[in-house]
């Protein structure tokens, strides 16, 4: 197989791009990634000396030289992880998330049809459901939940969902999508929750907590959700719509004390923000399609990931202080 992982050189696609070299050693992988502020090209130097891998930078908005690089590769699967992701910014610019999300992924599902690609893959969100009360712990996203979008990230997320959905009924593309839980593990990009707050408490900076902590997350190790991914693309039928969740739901408040106590540092370090606007309260995916038809379940409980997630940032502690500095970005430039 040779497949395209777009979005490659940012968090879930870096570590897609290692899950398949390690468990697919005879396939062709080539990573396509922008470089914006959220792609770092260093995390994939490791990957570069492997035979079968293979980098471009290049933007998926580029109908010209997505078509170049279709034809010269001739792909058999596509994995679409190029997004921009992070809410707080699609709240201040939300044009940059509409192109990338929206048009993006309609350039990439144009070149496939063109170019005959097997399997195309949209990696989308939990997030294009809403969310879910507090007070209802007995409610759970499913694959037939309504879309209702809450920020103009998830909405650009639903958008393109809707139009794989449209590709696959009027082109007869060939097609899956995935929704995930929200995701953690190594290189992660330090605006996040988690590594921001590994970070900031390593260095006894506060660890800013939007409103009162109180907003729930299904938190899912990001190798259990690659091993997802990778079971829908080469087994799932066309068309079908999978959610993926980590069965590890915890407040915002409970994942950075535990953060806290892991590494040894005071609960005062918290300092409590405004709240985001519209800020989603509860998400929690039923991942039971998944199971009952590919057999696939998370084996990864939050107490093991997070403590493997510190760990990986404490020996890591180069890369994202060269994120944090910007040093990274001088690199990524020079490509």
């Amino acid at each position: 197989m040779k497949m395209l992982v777009t979005g490659g050189a940012g968090f879930i696609g870096s570590n897609f791009v290692y899950y398949q070299l390690k468990e697919h050693p005879q396939d062709e992988i080539v990573c396509l990634d922008a470089l914006t502020y959220a792609g770092d090209y260093e995390t994939l130097l490791p990957a570069l000396e492997n035979k079968n891998f293979k980098f471009y930078k290049g933007d998926i908005t580029d109908k010209e030289f997505i078509d170049e690089l279709f034809a010269r590769e001739k792909f058999d699967t596509v994995v679409n992880f190029a997004a921009e992701s992070h809410v707080d910014r699609s709240i201040e610019n939300p044009e940059v998330f509409l192109n990338t999300n929206i048009l993006g992924t309609s350039v990439l599902m144009n070149a496939s049809i063109k170019h005959s690609v097997k399997r195309y893959h949209q990696v989308s969100t939990d997030e294009v459901y809403g969310d879910l009360p507090l007070d209802r712990p007995d409610l759970f996203f499913t694959e037939s939940t309504p879309l209702h979008t809450s920020s103009p990230y998830s909405s650009s997320k639903a958008s393109a969902d809707l139009l794989v959905g449209a590709y696959i009924k009027t082109y007869g593309l060939n097609a899956t999508i995935s929704r995930c839980s929200n995701n953690y593990g190594p290189y992660q990009f330090p605006e996040k929750l988690i590594p921001l707050m590994i970070s900031n408490a390593l260095e006894d900076k506060p660890l800013p907590v939007y409103g009162t902590g109180e907003n729930v997350r299904d938190w899912l190790f990001v190798e259990d959700h690659c091993s997802a991914i990778d079971l829908i693309v080469r087994k799932a039928n066309p068309g079908e719509i999978y959610n993926i969740g980590g069965h590890n739901e915890h407040s915002n408040l409970e994942v950075v004390k535990t953060i806290l106590e892991t590494l040894g540092k005071p609960e005062s370090l918290i300092t409590f923000v405004g709240d985001r606007k519209g800020h989603d309260l509860r998400y929690a995916i039923d991942p039971a399609k998944i199971k009952n038809d590919l057999g696939w379940e998370p084996k990864t409980m939050f107490k093991d990931g997070i403590r493997s997630t510190i760990n990986w940032y404490l020996e890591n502690r180069q890369w994202w202080e060269n994120i944090l500095s910007g040093e990274y970005q001088k690199y990524n430039s020079t490509l």
